[in-house]
């Protein structure tokens, strides 16, 4: 397929899978999209079954969802969020942002107290 290397899209190919047990497991066509990212210098190949976007927003996206899984990431690491209190988006919500509130000040009077 067509890549405009410029934007950073090394290769967009459909390849299918050899081994055996994956056969079994995803027997279509799958699309291999290798990405060069400019800014932090590394390259990345992505695995999709979307034939229908272009390669670069599938690109952003799978960058995307990198970045929310890195600050889920940080709020199970820095906030002690053990168990939600309710299960409706909005609980949900208020919950983290009194984490993040109490976690900010915290942060604030270490730093005011040179801790």
């Amino acid at each position: 397929m067509h890549v405009n290397k410029a934007l950073g899209v090394r290769a967009d190919q459909a390849i299918k899978l050899k081994v055996l047990y994956s056969r079994r497991d995803y027997p279509d066509r799958l699309r291999r999209i290798k990405y060069y990212d400019i800014v932090h210098d590394q390259s990345y190949v992505y695995l999709t079954n979307n034939f229908l976007l272009d390669p670069l927003t599938i690109a952003q996206l799978y960058r995307a969802r990198r970045e929310i899984e890195l600050f889920f990431k940080w709020i199970k690491q820095h906030l002690c969020i053990k168990a939600f209190f309710g299960t409706s988006p909005n609980a949900v919500k208020t919950q983290i942002w009194i984490a993040i509130s109490i976690y900010v000040l915290v942060a604030l009077v270490r730093e005011k107290l040179h801790i």
